[in-house]
């Protein structure tokens, strides 16, 4: 006997036998249902944040000095650091912790990223965004030495 039912439905593990739809007909878009997890959105936000000018990193103090010592690690980089997504079936709420460049208007860029990680998001994800929180946590004065640039040092 074949691997396939009377109707030609696949059998055996997985199978499953879908009553009452047309073969060929219908919109494709309603035959299923997609997710998208939380980390993913995460990560498409994180990467439109950071392409935005006048960003320096992502994430508070702590985070970024813990995110420092993992980035040294292979594979151990994130760039969902900063970045809490909720998304549910249809829409995300994001909430971004970005670092900024001494001298830059705080306004403009908290204004670039919203726009760019919407646009993104939306793009992307096809999840409409319905807010988009930017907390400012500190900047990057030009004289600092940055914590993800330093070199481990030797003992």
């Amino acid at each position: 006997m074949s691997d396939t039912a009377q109707g030609g439905q696949p059998q055996g593990e997985g199978a499953r036998r879908t009553l009452g739809t047309k073969r060929g007909g219908g919109d494709p878009a309603t035959r299923g249902r997609t997710t998208i997890a939380d980390g993913v959105v995460e990560k498409i936000a994180g990467m439109a944040a950071r392409d935005v000018m006048g960003v320096h990193t992502m994430g508070s103090g702590f985070a970024r000095t813990f995110g420092a010592v993992r980035d040294r690690v292979p594979g151990g980089r994130s760039v969902t650091r900063g970045v809490k997504a909720e998304v549910g079936e249809v829409q995300t709420a994001l909430d971004l912790e970005i670092v900024v460049e001494y001298g830059v208007a705080i306004g403009e860029v908290a204004r670039a990223v919203r726009e760019n990680v919407i646009a993104a998001v939306e793009r992307m994800a096809g999840l409409e965004v319905v807010e988009v929180n930017i907390a400012v946590s500190d900047v990057k004065l030009p004289d600092e030495v940055d914590e993800e640039e330093e070199e481990p040092r030797l003992q």
